[in-house]
C-alpha cells in the first residue's frame, strides 16, 4: 500500500464568503499541487473540501496521514465526534443538526478505500507545507478575482 502525505488548507474572503482550497499530495518524494475556488463559502467548507479533493486524487487504496490545520476536521475524527454523529442520526450532542452534513458524508466516501491518520498542524506558523496549502488556498481566491 502506498505511503501518501497529504496537506491541506482551506481559506476564506469574508466567513461566508469567496473561498480557496489546496492540497498537497506526496508520495515517494514527488509533489502535486491542486486547488481551486468557491464563490460563496465558509472557512470550514474549504477545509473540509480540500481534504476531500486531495483524496479524491487517489486512484488506488492508500495509507494516507493527512496534515491539517483545521481542528474542526481533525477533531470530528481523532475525538470521535463523526462516529457519534452518525450514531445520532447526524445531530450534535445538543441535538442541533450537524453543520455541512453533505461534505462529511463525501469525505467519509473518499476515506472509505484509504487507511486514514489524521494529524493537526499549528497554522501560520513554521510548517512549510501548511503554507504553501494556505498560499494556494488564497491565490486561489485572488485569481477569481
Amino acid at each position: 500500500m502506498k505511503k501518501i502525505h497529504l496537506y491541506t488548507d482551506g481559506a476564506c474572503s469574508g466567513n461566508p464568503g469567496k473561498g480557496g482550497w489546496a492540497a498537497i499530495l506526496i508520495y515517494n518524494g514527488h509533489e502535486k499541487e491542486i486547488s481551486g475556488y468557491d464563490k460563496n463559502t465558509t472557512n470550514n467548507r474549504m477545509e473540509m473540501f480540500a481534504v476531500i479533493q486531495g483524496l479524491s486524487y487517489l486512484k488506488e487504496s492508500c495509507d494516507v496521514t493527512i496534515y491539517s490545520d483545521s481542528a474542526y476536521v481533525v477533531n470530528a475524527f481523532n475525538e470521535g465526534w463523526i462516529y457519534s454523529w452518525q450514531k445520532n442520526n447526524w445531530k450534535t450532542a445538543d441535538k442541533k443538526d450537524v453543520k455541512n452534513k453533505e461534505l462529511w458524508h463525501d469525505l467519509l466516501l473518499n476515506m472509505k478505500n484509504h487507511k486514514v491518520t489524521f494529524v493537526k498542524v499549528k497554522g501560520h506558523s513554521d510548517d512549510e507545507k501548511n503554507n504553501r496549502c494556505d498560499f494556494l488556498a488564497k491565490q486561489a481566491i485572488i485569481d477569481q478575482d
